[in-house]
């Protein structure tokens, strides 16, 4: 650091350009690994250890005096590598990212990009949550909803790159993002609202069509509502039918279908109907054959989102009875919860509905008394296609990111009920169609994990995409098929269970351009 450590810390702090203001810069040291008993997804069990560094709290003021500031975090090393690592949100954000922990799929037992000497930074996106509020209820004001489309990740790294010169006296030489779920969002957004700020982008499980899951989970909260709700008896049911259609077709009978569009063909939920007259948990009704048979279809929307989509992929199959624990599970946890979805949802509710409704609620109708039951979409159409237009990183032009040198890696994980992870898959596809399969490969992987749910559980999902990216954008080795590694959190050890190949997409035809081929086979190129 250009006056060392603690004397350049401390010079952090006061008003910096556009609006950006350094609230406190205190030196950290070092710290050791920590390790919960419980949390609710894996990576959020480790705290790890860190070094020593410079942390950075300060905001952005808005334009809007009613508008809340853009709060935001960077994390100085005393030990730079050079680079910058900027971490993603998570559902409706709302919270600051310390970037202080493992980044989305990091093995567990490998030192923190902090560690390894990355300039860290997050960000609440614009907005704080707070306890008892819906976190959609932000989104009634237009420059806090703007911020959390996509202006808040750009002033935010900018301000880190300001810190960064700084303390340091340059900016990163190159420039990281890395996240997951409406973080995945993020990192695609930068990829084609700002393609000359990021050298590599990580989107794992991206919620890049971002109007049509908020529509589509709504629905699969209505389709559930009285009879169509399925007991968690029933939900093992389901699985348990799904593996034994399924299992075994890659040659292991591990539970983990290796093939899950090839098992969308080879399991109808129709085999489990319930004779007449017969009641109980060994078989379904019809109302809720039909509830999974509304999961399994697409959204069809009357008139066009942004960039040309009407539609949402449905989901699919297999991870149905991955044990719910906050946002990790199957349906359990996202789809049904613990009890039949109200009006208004509460906390027994599967959290796409309470997303969804919510999303209606605040976002689309910009009505928090409204009966959802009662939303029809095509009443609610110009603000529809504006909110489509702000949070649908479905653009798949990604030709100035090319031309910038950009790296782009997708993870996809195919028991995901939070997302179809057909949507990422569908996107990967259209970016090849407009650019070229070949000059697509030039800068962009797409990777599916086989039994792996939305936060990283239920088969093998740890694997080092910082590393990845590394290498290519520096040393140009593109990634090929890569090992997933699934690990046994034990403080202060980590014990791996076992490995699976990770694949990279197969080329099959698909939604936007042909039906999709349920019967390829999926597997790893010989």
């Amino acid at each position: 650091m250009v006056a060392g450590p603690a004397a350049t810390c401390a010079g952090l702090v006061g008003p910096a350009a556009d609006a950006v203001r350094i609230d406190s810069a205190e030196l950290q040291a070092p710290s050791q690994l920590a390790v919960a008993e419980r949390a609710p997804t894996p990576s959020a069990r480790i705290a790890p250890a860190n070094p020593a560094f410079c942390k950075v709290l300060g905001h952005i003021e808005p334009v809007d005096p009613k508008a809340p500031p853009i709060r935001f975090e960077v994390n100085l090393p005393v030990e730079w590598n050079g680079r910058s690592l900027q971490y993603g949100g998570g559902g409706f954000n709302g919270t600051l990212i310390s970037a202080l922990g493992l980044p989305p799929a990091y093995p567990l037992d490998k030192p923190s990009p902090l560690s390894r000497g990355f300039v860290t930074y997050g960000t609440d996106s614009g907005h704080e949550t707070k306890p008892g509020e819906p976190p959609q209820s932000f989104a009634l004001n237009d420059e806090a909803f703007e911020n959390f489309a996509h202006r808040s990740y750009k002033k935010v790294r900018d301000a880190a790159f300001g810190l960064t010169v700084r303390a340091y006296g340059k900016p990163p030489e190159r420039a990281y993002f890395m996240g997951s779920s409406e973080g995945g969002r993020e990192a695609l957004t930068m990829a084609q609202r700002y393609p000359d700020d990021f050298d590599g982008l990580f989107a794992r499980v991206p919620v890049i069509n971002w109007v049509g899951l908020q529509h589509a989970g709504t629905r699969a909260g209505l389709a559930t509502m009285g009879e169509g709700w399925i007991r968690p008896a029933q939900v093992k049911l389901v699985a348990d039918a799904v593996r034994n259609a399924c299992d075994g077709s890659d040659g292991a009978e591990d539970g983990v279908i290796a093939d899950a569009p090839g098992c969308r063909a080879k399991f109808d939920p129709e085999s489990l109907r319930c004779s007449e007259g017969r009641t109980g948990d060994d078989c379904l009704t019809p109302a809720q054959i039909a509830a999974i048979n509304t999961l399994h279809a697409p959204y069809k929307f009357s008139f066009a989102m942004a960039n040309g989509l009407d539609d949402y992929p449905g989901w699919g199959v297999s991870g149905e009875d991955t044990p719910p624990f906050g946002p990790t599970g199957g349906w359990l946890a996202w789809w049904l919860g613990k009890a039949a979805p109200v009006q208004p949802p509460n906390p027994n509710n599967g959290i796409a509905w309470i997303y969804g409704a919510g999303g209606i609620q605040y976002v689309f109708a910009r009505d928090p008394k409204l009966d959802v039951t009662t939303y029809k979409v095509e009443d609610h159409r110009a603000r529809v296609l504006e909110v489509s237009a702000l949070m649908d990183s479905t653009n798949p032009d990604l030709g100035r990111f090319r031309a910038h040198g950009g790296k782009l890696i997708i993870l996809e994980h195919m028991s995901d009920y939070a997302q179809s992870p057909y949507a990422g898959i569908r996107y990967f596809e259209n970016v090849e169609h407009k650019l070229g399969k070949a000059e697509t490969a030039e800068f962009a992987r797409l990777y599916t994990a086989p039994g792996v749910d939305h936060v990283g559980s239920g088969a093998p999902a740890n694997v080092d995409m910082l590393d990845a990216l590394v290498g290519w954008v520096e040393q140009g080795k593109a990634p090929g098929d890569l090992e997933v590694v699934e690990q046994k959190v034990e403080a202060p050890s980590f014990e791996t269970v076992r490995t699976l190949p990770l694949c990279r997409w197969p080329a099959w035809p698909h939604y936007r351009f042909g039906p999709l081929n349920l019967a390829s086979s999926f597997a790893c190129a010989p």
